[in-house]
């Protein structure tokens, strides 16, 4: 598996491993995040959406594409961005931003892989 698969197929694994904890026990994360505890079924709507997204990713990284790998990396940032604005405009709490820095973070990973030579391990 060459570099760009694999930090793509790392964080499609994040994705999922996510994904399994909101639709399972998403208390135990927002409890973590010191995010209030909820009844409500939209945070295991989004743990599925995740976990959907996270299967992507991995989908992808195995068969190298590498279309998907370079549109990954702006929607990240994408991401970052957006929570950055949610918070600024006192729309969600500031740990948030933290979900973001792991998109940017692995955003810059798969930037970085695709700017190398591909074939590299």
């Amino acid at each position: 598996m060459n570099k760009p698969s694999r930090s793509i197929l790392v964080f499609g694994i994040y994705l999922i491993a996510n994904a399994l904890v909101l639709v399972a026990t998403p208390n135990t994360l927002l409890g973590l995040l010191r995010l209030a505890p909820t009844t409500e079924p939209w945070i295991r709507v989004l743990g599925i959406v995740v976990g959907v997204l996270g299967g992507y990713y991995v989908s992808a990284a195995r068969q190298g594409l590498t279309g998907f790998f370079h549109a990954t990396v702006w929607g990240r940032g994408i991401a970052l961005v957006s929570l950055a604005v949610l918070v600024w405009l006192g729309l969600a709490p500031p740990i948030l931003i933290g979900f973001g820095l792991v998109d940017a973070v692995g955003a810059l990973w798969t930037w970085v892989a695709l700017r190398s030579p591909i074939g590299a391990a």
